[in-house]
């Protein structure tokens, strides 16, 4: 099992961007999924992008459709979420997940077993 640890958090303006990165395995099985998750102030735990290893299918919650994109790196193993067009809504902490989950579930953090520390995220002026 990769021991996650998220990289490229900070504080950036509103309308910036930043690219955060987890590391991934080589190889993984069917339903093999690595999902990014945030908590914003006072917020529960909420389901950001995921990559699922089958078909390289990617997955957005509607807030961050068109400006966060979530890729696979082969040549670093890495799982990355690059955002874009930064909002003051977006800060929190963002986290890396890893798990196998049917498709339907994709979005729920019981769906993941393995989940980084977690990096911060400040979009402020």
């Amino acid at each position: 099992q990769v021991r996650l640890a998220e990289s490229g958090g900070g504080l950036v303006q509103p309308g910036g961007s930043l690219r955060l990165s987890c590391p991934s395995p080589q190889n993984a099985y069917s339903g093999y999924t690595m999902a990014w998750f945030r908590q914003r102030p006072g917020k529960e735990r909420e389901f950001v992008a995921a990559f699922r290893w089958n078909g390289s299918r990617t997955y957005y919650a509607d807030a961050v459709k068109g400006r966060f994109t979530v890729s696979k790196s082969n040549a670093d193993n890495t799982v990355s979420l690059q955002m874009n067009s930064l909002k003051p809504e977006d800060t929190g902490i963002y986290y890396c997940a890893t798990g196998r989950p049917i498709l339907s579930a994709t979005t729920m953090t019981s769906s993941y077993t393995n989940w980084g520390q977690g990096t911060q995220v400040n979009v402020a002026s």
